[in-house]
């Protein structure tokens, strides 16, 4: 929002534009990486009804009032179909309602025993949602009916950041090596800790505040299943 480039500027044309450039020409050994932090929400799926929840996500430009959002499904078409073999391609989404924001076929869940598991979201849907032979994942900030937030509870400096954002650096910067399971159980522990945070004051905003960060954990979605304690995370 404080962007004064024009083509920087993170409107809906903008964004296209970026996706579509990300993936342009991408060739086997290739690493691409797409990170959003903003705006994101769902609708109910009106179209090829491929959610397992009936429900679309999406993301918000900031010219979302007139120029609308972005869809999973466009999402999708665009750099995740497209990715060949030998092509590696990591999605970081901060954002509301994102777990399955690239409408990828494998989501990881959680169970009651502490472990994660995959379900296969791609059976329900006529249109094939996989790669070209690429690998995609995406890591994101919460599940398809829950909100994150921006917080000062996790920042030395009173500076408001995404909590998926700040977990996943940390995450990533402090563990070279890190699986995949490791590394999504570092920022499950990151992100539960803001709760337990002594700069959290008491009253009703603080008490929806960690109520909110403590239901908020991070998702991981691909484009096939593997092994995540055993394989390495690396963009």
């Amino acid at each position: 929002e404080e962007e004064s480039h024009p083509s920087l500027v993170p409107t809906k044309n903008n964004i296209r534009q970026a996706l579509q450039w990300l993936v342009q020409d991408c060739r086997p050994g290739d690493s691409l990486v797409f990170h959003f932090s903003g705006h994101g929400s769902q609708r109910r799926d009106y179209y090829n009804r491929d959610e397992i929840d009936g429900r679309d996500e999406m993301l918000w430009p900031v010219d979302h009032q007139t120029a609308g959002m972005i869809l999973d499904d466009e999402i999708n078409a665009t750099i995740v179909r497209p990715l060949p073999r030998g092509v590696k391609l990591h999605a970081v989404i901060d954002a509301c309602h994102s777990a399955t924001l690239l409408d990828l076929p494998y989501l990881c869940r959680l169970k009651r025993s502490g472990f994660y598991t995959w379900e296969d979201h791609g059976r329900r849907s006529a249109t094939y949602k996989g790669t070209s032979g690429g690998l995609a994942v995406c890591i994101s900030a919460c599940g398809d009916q829950q909100i994150s937030i921006d917080t000062t509870a996790l920042s030395r400096n009173n500076t408001s950041t995404g909590a998926l954002t700040y977990s996943f650096i940390q995450a990533a910067q402090s563990e070279p090596g890190i699986t995949y399971g490791r590394l999504l159980n570092s920022m499950n522990e990151t992100v539960r800790n803001v709760k337990s945070r002594s700069d959290l004051t008491n009253g009703p905003i603080s008490s929806l505040l960690r109520n909110v960060i403590h239901r908020e954990l991070p998702q991981l979605s691909s484009s096939e299943k593997f092994e995540i304690y055993s394989r390495q995370f690396a963009l």
